[in-house]
């Protein structure tokens, strides 16, 4: 009788014609409504037996494809872009279009490679010796002037390196000075794409090697927050130093990045409170690549930075779209994580990406046990509110 109701209420509502889109694609056609509300409809006074299918269909759709691990992985594509095969070994489809393949591995490689790494060279190096002879300089607003000239001209000379085709939208909404500028996170290189229209103080970790050389040289010539790896587990004095920047409306917008980790371009997800207890005001900016003429998503578990910046720059492009979005304050009454829920949300609709609630740190570590035994209150809250068992 349960399964009978539910199959007629199907066939009875009107089912909206979806369109496929790359994000879309999965191995199983979910069914989004909620638990909750799924419960709710049956209009029941007693739970049966019966219901426990619909809880296992719930469970193995869970287990089969799952909403965090999929989003570690390269999006999926409607057609083939001539950069890489398949997902698993060659497989020959005919003579014209191995051919074609082949030429553009030779142009890839041999044309555009070269070309891309000279141009990548010549901004590391600009940086690095422009900002550091503008270091030397007192502080005044000449010094300011030439740090944003040295800033943006390397910025854009690294876009080149990349073939970057960026569309800036609304630009009337770029992030001001003592603000703070979020944005979702697919890439190491959503900092160029960003300060190649405009100058941030970056927020990060100390690094050695290349990267310890530019945080080094950069930081001389403009106030980006660099942490040493013992401070940036000290939440409050990362806070601090923040609103210390924040209070002077002098210095550049702040650019952060909240989910902490790269998401493969589909999806947003959660975003740490900590950007939205420091105060002022948060400029949200939504980033989406067109991923037929390159993959910009780093799978850093996957990849190394090298290895990474090698399939870059042997793809065809880097297109991609960024949408300024009017600024936001933090309401009346409204907690950090309801703000940065709100920002969260604002962002994922206006570069049509999938909202979804999970830490993106599940990339690397476990679920906590207090999230899986809140969880199963609430699941249990559920079989007792719908039915009689308690």
């Amino acid at each position: 009788q349960w399964a009978t109701i539910r199959i007629e209420k199907g066939v009875k509502k009107p089912q909206p014609q979806m369109l496929k889109t790359p994000a879309a694609n999965g191995i199983i056609e979910r069914d989004e409504t909620p638990m909750e509300k799924e419960i709710a409809r049956l209009h029941r006074v007693d739970f049966e037996f019966s219901d426990i299918f619909y809880f296992c269909r719930k469970g193995f759709e869970a287990i089969v494809e799952d909403e965090v691990t999929q989003r570690f992985s390269s999006e999926e594509l409607v057609s083939w872009n001539l950069l890489t095969r398949t997902n698993v070994n060659f497989h020959y489809i005919s003579l014209r279009l191995t051919v074609v393949w082949v030429i553009g591995v030779i142009v890839r490689y041999c044309f555009l490679l070269p070309l891309r790494f000279t141009l990548a060279a010549i901004g590391i190096t600009s940086m690095i010796v422009g900002t550091t002879m503008v270091g030397q300089l007192p502080n005044s607003s000449v010094k300011t002037y030439l740090s944003e000239v040295v800033h943006l001209t390397c910025s854009r000379i690294l876009v080149r390196a990349l073939s970057g085709t960026i569309h800036y939208h609304n630009k009337e909404n770029k992030p001001q000075k003592g603000g703070i500028c979020v944005a979702n996170h697919t890439s190491p290189i959503d900092a160029i794409i960003l300060t190649n229209d405009g100058c941030y103080a970056m927020v990060g970790q100390v690094h050695g090697g290349l990267m310890g050389v530019i945080q080094r040289a950069t930081v001389k010539a403009c106030p980006h927050v660099w942490f040493e790896r013992s401070e940036i587990k000290d939440r409050h004095l990362v806070t601090k130093r923040l609103r210390e920047h924040v209070a002077d409306k002098s210095k550049l917008p702040i650019l952060i990045f909240p989910e902490g980790t790269c998401i493969n371009n589909t999806s947003v997800m959660m975003f740490k409170k900590g950007s939205f207890e420091i105060g002022g005001t948060i400029y949200p900016v939504a980033i989406k690549y067109d991923p037929q003429f390159g993959d910009a998503f780093w799978n850093s578990s996957k990849y190394n930075i090298v290895s990474y910046l090698l399939r870059i720059m042997t793809s065809w492009a880097i297109v991609c779209n960024v949408w300024y979005m009017p600024p936001m304050v933090r309401k009346e009454g409204e907690d950090a994580v309801q703000f940065a829920n709100r920002v969260k949300s604002a962002i994922a609709r206006q570069g049509g990406l999938t909202e979804l609630p999970w830490d993106g740190g599940l990339k690397r570590a476990k679920v906590k046990d207090t999230f899986k035994e809140e969880q199963q209150k609430n699941y249990s809250k559920m079989l007792v509110r719908n039915g009689s068992i308690g």
